[in-house]
């Protein structure tokens, strides 16, 4: 197994690693989490960098990479929603989105056609990844350090909240946004009147 192939398998197995620091109650746990998640999100830029950059692109690397992405944020966003941080119409409009461009691929590929990652999608992932982070990193501060013990009014908290769930919002709006250009581009290949 390649080294690209071996981030991309390490990134799966930090999947429930991330589950467990997160869910696991003991000082500084979000923040453990947080560098979980971080280091994941590093492997996802890297594996595919070294394996175009060494032509060590494998059909392993195919299937388990953009597996690997989408069971990573998709875990990230249910821990969210489900200790109520995430509106569960974001959680929707991210995962049919997923559901969607996955069969779409499928489909184009058994008629021998590669989707390659549009400018739409990676900007979706770019932007999905800093939103989840920076709410990682939120919790972090207020729940794992309680502000580092600064007199914060919760007012302030309420702000800082509005403006990360503004940043959920933004990245559902961009994967719906890339969902669609995916669905116009390939409806050819998938025309029911065809």
């Amino acid at each position: 197994m390649n080294l690209p192939n071996k981030l991309t398998l390490a990134r799966v197995l930090m999947v429930p690693l991330f589950v467990v620091l997160f869910y696991w109650s003991f000082p500084a746990h979000y923040l453990a989490a947080t560098l979980i998640f971080v280091l994941a999100a590093i492997t996802d830029a890297v594996d595919g960098h070294l394996a175009r950059k060494h032509h060590l692109v494998t059909d392993f690397g195919k299937f388990l990479d953009p597996l690997a992405d989408k069971v990573l944020v998709m875990t990230a966003f249910a821990c969210l929603l489900e200790r109520q941080y995430l509106s569960i119409i974001i959680f929707l409009l991210i995962m049919i989105r997923e559901f969607m461009v996955s069969a779409l691929r499928l489909v184009v590929a058994n008629k021998g056609t590669v989707v390659p990652a549009g400018f739409s999608g990676k900007l979706k992932t770019a932007f999905t990844m800093i939103a989840l982070i920076a709410y990682l990193v939120y919790l972090s501060f207020r729940q794992d350090f309680n502000g580092f013990g600064l007199p914060i009014p919760d007012a302030v908290y309420g702000w800082i909240e509005i403006v990360l769930q503004g940043f959920f919002w933004l990245a559902a709006g961009l994967t719906v946004w890339s969902g669609v250009e995916y669905l116009v581009h390939y409806w050819k290949d998938i025309d029911p009147k065809a």
